[in-house]
């Protein structure tokens, strides 16, 4: 497959600059990181929970939407989704002057339901996201509607590559780069662009026990196409990979390491009490490992957390948030 190339990546950030904001990064100098990590650590946040709709998504989502057909366009887009990039792609429609349709499994979050009808989507829900993905076949073929994968092709790809272009300016001294993995959109992305900016610099992705596809994927040297998943991290369970962000990992990250649903759970109090930030489980996933897995490994480097996202109604992220405080 062909690189996103750092041109390709430059032109996509000015293509999506009207829609998406240049999310700051900031030190996290708090007293009890300090003692959780290795001596000398020193980390940087890549705030994406401060992107529109809470996450990175609107990058990809973007990116692809540009790309289409006017005759594409006037038929409007579809996407499958446990919720973050079913509400990006709302997003990206409504501001773009699209119509959207959008397909949910039944156990998804209704806050996040309700932000994708806010949106102006259309929402259908299924038993759950096998039937999802068929559903929202289904109304590619009969509609005619342009699908926009949740982690998937070469647009999307581009799309989170901004998030490692903007990383690079903003901290360019870098010795290493944590990203949460669902699908690999978002570390396929970075890490092309990482690793062609600053070759020196590690990029690690992190994925939970309880979905744990690209590991699989890079064991067996091609993407799964089956996927069990039992997290809390819903946004990080892909139910399968696929070729394009395949490669990318292959190509550019350095390894992926795994963390548990406590340690997440450990790791959201954590961003909560230290660094005064509210995530949803996947936007810990960078914490946990790096106070986890990659401890050690990291210890005395300069470390960028991406923090993914913060779409978590108020009575899951306490329940959640009490789980942490009796660990």
């Amino acid at each position: 497959m062909s690189i996103p190339t750092i041109a390709e990546i430059e032109a996509t950030r000015e293509r999506i600059a009207p829609y998406v904001i240049e999310t700051p990064v900031t030190p996290w100098p708090g007293a009890e990181i300090a003692d959780r990590v290795s001596a000398g650590t020193e980390i940087t946040l890549k705030l994406e929970l401060l992107q529109r709709t809470g996450t990175f998504k609107p990058r990809g989502a973007i990116a692809v939407m540009l790309n289409l057909t006017g005759e594409e366009k006037a038929r409007g887009v579809t996407a499958v989704s446990a919720g973050n990039h079913a509400i990006a792609t709302a997003y990206a429609a409504n501001i773009l002057g699209l119509s959207a349709k959008v397909v949910m499994h039944k156990k998804a979050n209704p806050y996040r339901v309700g932000l994708c009808r806010r949106y102006g989507a259309d929402v259908i829900q299924t038993e759950d996201i096998a039937a999802a993905f068929d559903e929202v076949h289904r109304i590619e073929r009969e509609e005619g509607r342009a699908f926009v994968h949740p982690f998937e092709g070469p647009q999307t790809a581009l799309g989170t590559a901004t998030v490692g272009l903007e990383l690079c300016r903003q901290a360019n001294d870098l010795d290493a780069v944590i990203v949460p993995i669902g699908g690999g959109g978002l570390v396929a992305g970075i890490a092309a662009a990482v690793k062609q900016i600053r070759p020196d610099c590690a990029v690690y992705g992190v994925e939970p026990v309880g979905a744990q596809g690209m590991s699989q994927s890079l064991a067996q040297g091609a993407p799964v196409d089956t996927v069990a998943v039992d997290t809390i991290a819903d946004s990080l369970g892909a139910p399968l990979h696929m070729p394009v962000s395949f490669d990318l990992v292959q190509r550019f990250v350095d390894d992926v390491v795994l963390v548990d649903d406590d340690a997440l759970i450990d790791a959201m109090g954590l961003t909560f009490r230290d660094a005064k930030l509210a995530v949803e489980p996947a936007g810990a996933a960078a914490a946990a490992a790096l106070i986890g897995p990659l401890k050690d490994r990291l210890a005395g480097k300069r470390v960028g957390l991406v923090v993914c996202g913060s779409n978590i109604d108020t009575g899951s992220y306490s329940a959640l948030m009490a789980r942490a405080a009796g660990a």
